[in-house]
């Protein structure tokens, strides 16, 4: 079993280059094969969440070649086979092929998808929209199969702006007749790039970004070339990294609009950075000072982000808190942060008081879930003495490279198998 050693207190310099996002990959993947046609992806971030999408291409026939960070998908031959749930329970995204395949062919047949437990995450909301679109949906142990004779658009409410449902919607909408209306979308960028990417494939898709998209069907898409957008939670990872051990730390090949709600809260708490059109640097720490954060829906602080800050936090002086709206289970990386000299209290698993500053010092921790694990690396980095990261096939699902990247500026870190 693979481990993540760190040795903290090590200063950083240099640059981190920024990949492709994962969260927008993991959705062009299934949303290219609603063409029969050629799909290259540039920009594609090499993880294991891709690797498990490739199979599952494979499995339903595409041909699939992988190059230098793209991705070539070729869905002229598929064949709508169910989707094996060793295969779809490898991550969550795989519900992205409920959306696709049912659009495509009218007909879908799959598990419930996996992922990191960090909560319940129903997918309500997208079967909702299926039906709302016209579907059937039944569901056995788990076992999902949804079907339709003919999709029709109409107009769909999200009770809350759910990401994985706008995008499935979106996917099931493009090849339906008439006008499909999603209002209280979610706007995060990654949406954007699954409908851009649709419309240079012959769809008709406006009003990504806002709260409100508008899709008109097309009888057909074709094949095209497209670049995955920067990954802004990568991207505030490093920045928040940057904003701990920062000096001369540049990360570059970002889009830093996308991670404004971060950068705003971290200047707030003290941090100096240098922003550019596409990086930000940090050329050195001072002292911090405490500050709240809530978790919303883009453009509002990203849950995805809140676990990672856990580390910034706790190097702050004063009270700070953290209020959790989107997921019941997203503090798991706490007790090993408290373990590590942490002073942290949870209250009814949504709320998290931290009493800072702390010192931290390294012990033996578990990468509980994706961002919880980079948490623990960033709990590393600072610490006195060696921390040590089990299970780390959590963090590789989502980070491409990332002790190559940390050991590139300075970071005494390793893997070890």
């Amino acid at each position: 079993m693979s481990k993540i050693v760190v040795h903290g207190g090590y200063s950083l310099s240099g640059e981190i280059c920024v990949g492709g996002a994962k969260n927008s990959a993991v959705a062009l993947i299934p949303a290219s094969i609603l063409c029969g046609e050629e799909v290259l992806l540039k920009n594609v971030p090499n993880i294991s969440d891709i690797g498990a999408l490739e199979d599952i291409l494979t499995s339903l026939g595409c041909e699939v070649s992988r190059g230098d960070h793209s991705l070539k998908i070729d869905s002229s031959c598929m064949v709508n086979a169910v989707i094996p749930c060793d295969l779809s329970s490898k991550l969550r995204a795989s519900y992205y092929f409920m959306g696709a395949l049912l659009g495509k062919y009218r007909r879908v047949k799959m598990c419930f998808p996996g992922g990191c437990s960090i909560g319940e995450r129903p997918i309500n909301l997208h079967l909702k929209g299926f039906e709302k679109l016209g579907a059937t949906v039944l569901e056995e142990d788990g076992n999902f199969t949804i079907y339709a004779d003919k999709l029709i658009g109409d107009d769909i409410f999200l009770d809350v702006p759910s990401v994985g449902a706008t995008i499935n919607i979106m996917l099931a909408a493009v090849l339906a007749k008439g006008k499909t209306v999603i209002d209280n979308a979610a706007r995060e960028p990654h949406i954007v790039d699954v409908a851009n990417m649709l419309n240079q494939m012959g769809a008709k898709i406006s009003g990504q970004g806002t709260s409100k998209i508008e899709i008109i069907g097309v009888d057909s898409l074709h094949g095209t070339e497209y670049s995955v957008v920067p990954d802004m939670i990568e991207a505030g990872t490093y920045v928040i990294i940057a904003s701990l051990l920062g000096k001369g730390l540049k990360v570059s090949g970002l889009v830093p609009e996308h991670i404004e709600s971060l950068t705003s809260k971290l200047e707030e708490a003290g941090v100096h950075l240098k922003v550019g059109k596409n990086f930000i640097q940090v050329d050195e720490v001072s002292d911090y000072h405490s500050i709240d954060i809530k978790t919303m829906g883009y453009p509002g602080f990203p849950t995805d982000l809140q676990q990672v800050l856990v580390p910034f936090l706790v190097s702050c002086s004063g009270t700070s808190h953290i209020e959790e709206t989107m997921y019941e289970n997203r503090f798991m990386n706490v007790p090993d942060t408290v373990k590590m000299g942490a002073n942290i209290q949870v209250n009814d698993a949504q709320f998290a008081t931290i009493y800072g500053k702390s010192e931290l010092v390294g012990k033996k921790v578990e990468a509980t879930d994706l961002r919880g694990g980079a948490s623990m690396i960033i709990c590393g980095l600072i610490a006195e003495g060696t921390t040590v990261i089990t299970n780390v096939g959590h963090i590789l699902r989502g980070y491409e490279d990332i002790v190559g990247k940390l050991k590139k500026v300075g970071a005494h870190i390793e893997i070890e198998e």
